[in-house]
């Protein structure tokens, strides 16, 4: 089975930047109801699609005041739980962050570690990909930040479960 997900979020001062679990220093971060992180609320998107059991809007609602400011971890969590009880399991993920400052390549493996550890998933089964969007439109000026996860899913075996 597999899943795509896609985020993007405003950019402004003020606000953290977290990305795949990890916050990364900038002048600028996510405007958004939880911590704003692109990566894992794409990834959530991807293992939900994956598995046909809707989107992160339905798990989360921005409109429930409990989620607000949360940490986007406890959602992949919940999605783990979710679908070890329904006996499957994440074989590989692969995400590409768009970004044009600042440049995330130093904390990509710890990006990968952060999703690896909330996916219960080897290191090697995780990848993390970066790119600008060549100054053109928001993602390119500077005004947001977005991420595209693909997942694959598979029936868990005795030992992963």
């Amino acid at each position: 089975m597999v899943g795509i997900g896609y985020d993007i979020h405003r950019l402004a001062r003020g606000h953290r930047l977290k990305l795949g679990g990890i916050e990364i220093p900038s002048d600028r971060g996510a405007v958004a109801h939880s911590d704003g992180d692109v990566v894992l609320h794409a990834l959530c998107d991807a293992l939900l699609g994956a598995a046909a059991l809707g989107d992160i809007g339905e798990w989360f609602p921005d409109t429930d005041p409990q989620w607000k400011g949360a940490d986007s971890a406890t959602f992949v969590e919940a999605i783990i739980a979710a679908l070890q009880a329904r006996h499957l399991s994440v074989a590989h993920i692969d995400s590409t962050i768009v970004l044009q400052q600042p440049k995330i390549a130093p904390y990509k493996q710890a990006m990968r570690r952060r999703i690896a550890e909330l996916c219960q998933v080897p290191l090697s089964a995780v990848s993390i990909k970066a790119t600008t969007n060549e100054q053109l439109d928001s993602l390119g000026n500077g005004e947001a930040v977005a991420a595209w996860v693909v997942c694959l899913l598979k029936p868990a075996s005795a030992g992963n479960e």
